[in-house]
């Protein structure tokens, strides 16, 4: 008489058979933050941007270029472990989780950009809309042969496979780019936008074998009360919920994010692109 009834779940996604051979147990050095910002600016300068432009800038556009920034500001932080030694990066990478369908089924995907920190807005957008559609209509080779690859490890073969690409590609630091895997897939930093499912607060986890130090999950946009010499205002506020790897980042990397974030969120007019001229046809 077993203790429990259960029935082996079957036909798992390619994301739900990653995330079983990543995670043994809950990993020691994640740390974890939240920042709130005020959005007033962010959210009249989007729909500013869509009007000039005819171009659907979103919260995680601004994020990105921002976060690619940050790193720029902090170059410490533009990091990965190899060897148990800290090397830093010498590009950005900023990596977008993507929601796409696998078989009629739920699945989590990505695209990452590198060198944000030297592209305009509108050169980003038109960038992620490209590298997001080629995931979603399954176009990207080396990603579907990646994904083709992951469906047919055997599930006890999941995590030492894992652990077996991650020595290879960036330990050893090799280019595995001949047998399918992309060169540098995950980039500098993860950018997750739960707000997108209503959600305000969640911190999701690193994923050691990507080697990334630094993960944000990008609440939505909500009412909030400030105070306004001395009156309660209704503003706009978000969080932006940090996960971080404490052996790369520490509060001092953390603080140094943190303002170059508010900065450019809070004041978009002065950071991104000039806004100038007439709005672009129907805009």
């Amino acid at each position: 008489m077993p203790n429990l009834p259960l029935v082996a779940m079957k036909d798992l996604s390619s994301f739900r058979r990653i995330a079983l051979g990543t995670w043994r147990t809950a990993y020691d050095p994640s740390i974890y933050g939240t920042l709130v910002l005020r959005m007033d600016r962010a959210l009249d300068y989007i729909a500013r941007f869509r009007a000039h432009t005819g171009r659907r800038l979103t919260v995680s556009h601004l994020m990105a270029k921002a976060s690619a920034m940050a790193l720029q500001a902090c170059p410490e932080a533009n990091a990965i472990l190899r060897w148990n030694r800290i090397y830093l990066r010498k590009r950005i990478g900023v990596f977008f989780q993507v929601l796409m369908t696998d078989e009629g089924k739920a699945d989590l995907s990505g695209a990452t950009l590198h060198d944000l920190e030297r592209k305009s807005l509108l050169e980003i957008v038109d960038e992620f809309e490209q590298k997001v559609a080629q995931v979603r209509n399954r176009q990207d080779p080396a990603l579907e042969k990646t994904r083709g690859t992951f469906q047919h490890v055997p599930y006890l073969l999941l995590r030492p496979f894992l652990r077996f690409l991650s020595f290879v590609s960036y330990t050893l630091n090799l280019d595995l780019r001949r047998v399918g895997i992309a060169s540098d897939p995950f980039g500098s930093l993860m950018i997750t936008n739960i707000g997108s499912l209503g959600l305000d607060t969640a911190y999701a986890p690193l994923v050691p074998f990507s080697r990334v130090p630094l993960l944000f999950a990008v609440g939505e946009a909500r009412d909030d009360v400030a105070v306004e010499n001395g009156q309660p205002v209704v503003v706009k506020t978000m969080s932006v919920n940090a996960t971080m790897d404490h052996r790369v980042i520490d509060g001092f990397h953390a603080a140094r994010i943190a303002t170059v974030l508010r900065e450019w969120m809070e004041d978009p007019d002065a950071h991104f692109d000039a806004l100038a001229g007439p709005p672009a046809p129907g805009g």
